[in-house]
């Protein structure tokens, strides 16, 4: 079976009442420049996992940066997520997300990736251990 690494709409984190939720409620993993916060919902979702992505107008001004690393953030996570995906589904478990770079300068795709990985690590481990 080949594995397709997709992003769809239904993946995305949309909802306000689950975003609300996740930043009064929710927990925090950071690896510098990259913090997620995390909450276990309980099925709201269609799917076992959501994530948003957000980069702060504070530190980039322009549109254009920011969206250029929203997309290397979506990239990155879209590449990565299976192994958290698959601990999901087996412990039938939903789990919403929000990718916030906090960083000041415009980083690389490597860069980013390499956090992305750390950070997703770090929550694989949270999720197995609940």
């Amino acid at each position: 079976m080949v594995k397709k690494f997709t992003l769809k709409k239904e993946e995305r984190l949309k909802r306000r009442k689950i975003i609300e939720q996740l930043f009064s409620e929710g927990r925090a993993v950071a690896a510098f420049p990259i913090r997620v916060q995390y909450k276990l919902v309980d099925q709201l979702l269609t799917v076992p996992l959501q994530a948003g992505f957000s980069v702060s107008s504070r530190n980039f001004k322009k549109a254009v940066d920011r969206n250029r690393i929203k997309r290397l953030m979506r990239e990155a996570y879209r590449l990565q997520k299976a192994p958290l995906e698959q601990a999901l589904q087996t412990k039938q478990q939903q789990l919403a997300l929000f990718l916030i770079y906090t960083g000041k300068e415009l980083p690389e795709f490597t860069v980013v990736k390499e956090k992305v990985e750390v950070v997703l690590k770090k929550l694989l481990q949270t999720v197995t251990a609940m």
